[in-house]
């Protein structure tokens, strides 16, 4: 649905009498169109300013005279907060209201699931009961979803994954912005997530959609139980996620990384192709692949032998 700028700007706090447009969404500096708005709010992302195709921006006065030609400066000291009050406007409207699937041709559905609005549903697919598919999503062939699954609206399944019990997807991403009082406003979490093909989500592990994008879990990815994905991350092809694995929010992993039981990351880092992260590895800034690490914070893995070593003979 779309808004018009004038009105965004009023519900959210911001003053502007200048030339009007309609806003169909947000989106991030790189990924906006010229009917989204989009902010910052911080350096790291300063390059982006000259080039983004946004509408509007939301931005402090000291860096407006970066935008391009045509892109319109909404002025305020706190662009992060005056986001969060706009993703209000464009949140998905919930309804306990039920739909009738578009099913594909063999399914085997429980009597006991329960879909929203729009849902397709590929050949082949078997749902447990107590399974509950959210409004707008689309569920892939020969998927395997075991008892009290829940998929949340907009999410994308590819074929012959694997849900196991209690998994969560699309759940809302942790984010929220900071009043100068102390007080979280809520990031309405616009995103979704895709799982692509022959990606396996073990019981109770739970994958968070993204705040503005998707977050992606790339095909062939096995993920184990008690694992927790936070919005908007992008987990490779091949990946393997041991048991009560954290990965934080923005964080990329490349293709075939291993990350072993109990392992974290920070948020807004890359860990590269072939990397392997040990058990109770905290990854602290980005990695290069092909390396195994280990630690808190993680550094190569004989490094943090030697390490381990020397503060053992120092304790003697």
């Amino acid at each position: 649905m779309a808004h018009s700028l004038r009105e965004i700007c009023k519900k959210i706090g911001v003053a502007y009498q200048g030339e009007d447009r309609s806003i169909r969404g947000l989106a991030t500096l790189t990924e906006a169109g010229q009917e989204d708005l989009s902010f910052f709010h911080n350096e790291k992302y300063r390059k982006a300013l000259a080039d983004t195709k946004a509408a509007a921006v939301l931005i402090e006065e000291k860096y407006a005279d970066e935008l391009p030609e045509g892109t319109i400066p909404l002025l305020t000291d706190e662009p992060y907060l005056m986001l969060a009050r706009a993703t209000e406007l464009f949140a998905h409207e919930l309804s306990a209201e039920e739909g009738i699937p578009k099913i594909g041709q063999g399914c085997d559905i429980a009597p006991s699931a329960r879909f929203g609005r729009n849902v397709t549903i590929g050949k082949g697919t078997r749902i447990m009961p107590g399974t509950y598919v959210g409004d707008d999503t689309v569920i892939g062939e020969n998927v395997l979803i075991y008892p009290n699954v829940t998929i949340y609206h907009g999410s994308r399944i590819g074929d012959r994954c694997i849900l196991h019990g209690g998994v969560v997807i699309g759940s809302d991403g942790y984010g929220f912005a900071h009043t100068r009082a102390g007080e979280h406003v809520k990031i309405h979490q616009l995103g979704n997530v895709i799982l692509e093909e022959d990606v396996e989500i073990g019981a109770n592990s739970t994958i968070d959609r993204g705040a503005l994008g998707p977050t992606v879990i790339r095909k062939g990815t096995k993920i184990d139980n008690l694992v927790q994905i936070g919005h908007n991350a992008e987990i490779g092809e091949g990946c393997l996620i041991v048991a009560q694995t954290g990965i934080a929010g923005s964080t990329k992993l490349g293709r075939n990384v291993v990350m072993g039981g109990q392992s974290a990351t920070a948020g807004h880092l890359e860990i590269g192709d072939f990397a392997t992260i040990a058990a109770r590895g905290g990854v602290t800034k980005s990695l290069p692949g092909n390396k195994v690490y280990g630690g808190a914070p993680a550094v190569e893995l004989r490094l943090w032998k030697r390490m381990q070593a020397a503060l053992m003979r120092l304790a003697k």
